[in-house]
């Protein structure tokens, strides 16, 4: 697919450093152009950003940097007309248009639009969690999980229903509750018509399906497909009780309140 843009200027101000020899005269304490010592060179950081000083090692990393300072988004999409600072992000983005997902995980059969996101998926093979919470020490594989955290212990929720006002602490949390609203139901079972509006019910559902009765009683041999019902039949076991009668008479011949 060809990727469609428009460029625009970039602004004098922020213009691109085009003789980096000043520089590698400065590192080296040699003089003449650095292409003459150019393996050694090609290391450096020799284009300069004039605004913040961050350091490239190619004029081209410069250049989209720059794009930053200037909130200028020269690359558009034609099919939803979202406009991006770079080239490789737009890129990125047109393949949600396509369905294209050329990163494929080597652990599993998952593949991803994007490699920042297989980066992240294959935390869950590695069981790695560097991501640490400095209120309770909690671990998390990816700094959006731990980002999404840290409002539980502040008590923040910055995450709001535009429907009911509903708040949350986490945005998947208001995600999930817009549902309620929409009456959408995403989550279809492969094996009947039904469709559930959380990936949670879907799960308990499909285990209907399956002669597997992975919830077993460590009273008696009774085993069951969901958790819901082992929990019920527990109730046979301990004696409670979970719906009382408000008719009872007590023996104190008082009726119960």
């Amino acid at each position: 697919m060809s990727v469609a843009c428009h460029r625009t200027e970039i602004p004098t101000s922020l213009s691109v450093k085009k003789n980096p020899a000043p520089l590698f005269t400065k590192l080296f304490g040699q003089t003449g152009h650095p292409k003459a010592h150019l393996p050694i060179y090609e290391g450096m950081k020799a284009y300069e950003c004039g605004q913040c000083n961050k350091r490239f090692t190619q004029k081209g990393s410069l250049t989209n940097h720059l794009y930053v300072h200037t909130n200028e988004k020269p690359y558009k999409c034609k099919q939803c007309h979202k406009s991006f600072s770079r080239k490789d992000y737009l890129k990125s983005h047109q393949r949600s248009h396509t369905g294209e997902k050329p990163y494929k995980c080597s652990q599993c059969d998952k593949c991803f639009t994007q490699n920042g996101s297989l980066t992240k998926h294959q935390s869950v093979h590695t069981n790695e969690k560097p991501y640490k919470c400095e209120q309770c020490h909690k671990s998390f594989s990816r700094k959006d999980y731990l980002k999404s955290h840290q409002p539980t212990h502040s008590g923040e929720k910055p995450y709001e229903c535009s429907q009911c006002g509903f708040r949350s602490a986490r945005k998947a949390d208001v995600k999930k509750h817009g549902i309620i609203h929409t009456g959408e139901k995403p989550y279809k079972c492969g094996k009947c018509d039904k469709s559930f509006s959380r990936k949670g019910h879907l799960k308990a559902h499909q285990s209907t399906h399956m002669s597997e009765k992975p919830y077993k009683c460590s009273q008696c041999n009774y085993r069951s497909t969901r958790n819901g019902d082992l929990k019920k039949h527990q109730l046979i076991h301990t004696r409670e009780k979970s719906y009382k009668c408000r008719n009872v008479i007590p023996a104190s011949g008082k009726k119960a309140l």
